[in-house]
């Protein structure tokens, strides 16, 4: 009876100290969040900062070179990656041509079928004519044409999922070898299109292959520029590279207006100095605003959950 007693409490305390050491190991996850977020906010605030002084003080001692697409910080309590994304580098989801958006959600990853509802529901939406789901016939008044103002109203048109919006994972194309990821990330509608957005030209640094591939350029031609801007591309450089595109190519440029999204991916540093496994990712939509301002850096949209590659 004492053996038997001695093994249940045995069971009982291995028990408790599994519980024990499983909410540690939670709390400690998300204090590593909480830190990883403030450490990301400010990777924000200083990748914005130094942007605007780049501009205003061109010069070798430019904090942020000219075209780049991203911008790796080091602090004290962690590491920061920043992606600088210009809303150049994404289509006017009011301007943008219809031939245009079928090509750029096919290229997303969506069936013809569904692409081409996709495609009629926001050329009817912005026209007016009841693209998302509208209500039941009847004696009504015809809806009037109305422009998107926020890109989430992408998804109450007809056929578009959170899947196609904000995208999603999927397996990886073949056998993946031993170590590489089972599934790769496929973008979404709102990596593309934007209510700020390009009408005609769109950045060659930063847009993403399926905007390319929108504009209409050749599977060959989109991987030719993927590899070309693994250095930022200068006007020179990108001269020589668009007779190669073919026409499409005069559809590109560099930089743009002065909007563009600002997102940070932080890890934070633990006590044995190895960085934590949690990764913490906020973006800010920013509005550099012309001189004359009190308030050079104006934020548009602030984004705390977000996602990065």
């Amino acid at each position: 009876m004492v053996l038997w007693i001695s093994a249940a409490l045995a069971a009982v305390g291995f028990s408790l100290a599994n519980t024990v050491r499983g909410e540690t190991d939670r709390t400690s996850t998300e204090i590593d969040e909480v830190r990883g977020y403030y450490l990301a906010t400010g990777a924000v605030e200083r990748a914005a900062v130094e942007l605007l002084w780049s501009v205003s003080f061109q010069g070798p001692e430019r904090r942020i070179k000219q075209g780049s697409a991203s911008v790796d910080y080091t602090f004290a309590s962690g590491v920061a990656h920043v992606e600088l994304i210009p809303e150049t580098a994404k289509l006017d989801v009011n301007s943008v041509p219809a031939d245009r958006l079928m090509r750029l959600v096919t290229a997303l990853g969506v069936d013809a079928g569904a692409a081409m509802e996709i495609t009629q529901g926001i050329v009817a939406r912005r026209g007016g004519a009841g693209g998302a789901d509208s209500p039941p016939p009847g004696p009504s008044f015809p809806a009037g044409g109305a422009s998107f103002q926020e890109i989430e109203e992408l998804l109450s048109v007809r056929g578009v999922t959170p899947e196609i919006f904000y995208g999603t994972y999927v397996p990886a194309q073949g056998d993946p070898r031993p170590g590489e990821p089972r599934l790769t990330r496929r973008r979404g509608l709102v990596e593309c299109l934007s209510v700020f957005g390009s009408k005609n030209l769109v950045d060659a640094n930063t847009a993403d292959p399926a905007v390319l591939a929108a504009l209409g350029l050749t599977p060959g031609g989109v991987q030719l520029l993927l590899q070309q801007r693994t250095i930022p591309l200068t006007p020179e450089r990108l001269a020589q590279l668009q007779p190669m595109l073919g026409p499409a190519g005069q559809s590109l440029r560099l930089e743009g207006n002065s909007i563009l999204t600002i997102r940070a991916t932080a890890q934070v540093r633990l006590p044995n100095g190895q960085l934590s496994d949690m990764k913490r990712t906020v973006a800010a939509q920013v509005k550099y605003m012309p001189s004359g301002y009190s308030t050079p850096i104006h934020i548009l949209r602030w984004y705390d959950t977000t996602w990065s590659n």
